[in-house]
């Protein structure tokens, strides 16, 4: 049992500290993910209303939809910066647009899938439709879209940590990022220290 706590708690202690910042970073995305949102349905035209007709096509796509990818690039590129300076602490040690790319590529992908489920929640002819005598869009607390937001958030956030951890900062992950590869390095010399020994013992001549 004390060699397990030593592995999970200690050997990989740093690991768990990762997890702690990207939680925090991921938790403060939505948040602004969810202002911008607001904002842009508070002051934008009506997030039912079509924004483009697509050609050949009896399919639009509709304000939301906007709404939803500005509010998406804003908190991707805010959950960058901070995962880049305070969680990975890479800003020092790899390109910007180097770690920004694939970060959002992930997004980007999550997003799509994202829309896809926005599309199903808000539409009123889908098997996933919320129902509009609850979410009647009365008032904040009833507004579908930001409802349906959230639940695009909710399932699109842990794709996007789960493509990030295996890809956009694997090398960091991966040890070769100089700063975790130290705090590692330290943490697991400082396991190794022995404790106090008896002073009565006597040192090998």
């Amino acid at each position: 049992m004390e060699r397990l706590k030593h592995y999970l708690f200690v050997r990989h202690g740093h690991n768990w500290v990762l997890l702690f910042r990207f939680g925090l970073v991921g938790g403060s995305g939505v948040l602004v993910n969810l202002l911008v949102s607001i904002l842009l349905k508070r002051s934008g035209p009506h997030f039912d209303d079509v924004f483009l007709n697509l050609p050949l096509t009896s399919f639009n796509v509709r304000w939301y939809h906007v709404y939803s990818m500005l509010a998406f690039l804003v908190a991707n590129l805010w959950n960058f910066q901070l995962n880049r300076r305070f969680t990975f602490r890479s800003a020092k040690h790899s390109g910007w647009w180097r770690e920004y790319a694939p970060f959002l590529a992930v997004g980007l992908a999550a997003q799509l899938v994202g829309l896809g489920i926005l599309t199903l929640l808000m539409h009123p002819g889908s098997f996933l439709s919320l129902p509009s005598d609850v979410f009647d869009n009365s008032s904040g607390l009833r507004t579908k879209f930001y409802w349906a937001q959230l639940i695009v958030i909710a399932i699109t956030v842990p794709i996007s940590f789960v493509l990030n951890k295996v890809w956009t900062f694997s090398a960091v992950r991966g040890g070769e990022h100089p700063s975790l590869a130290e705090e590692a390095q330290a943490e697991e010399a400082e396991a190794r220290i022995p404790g106090p020994t008896s002073s009565s013992g006597s040192t090998p001549g």
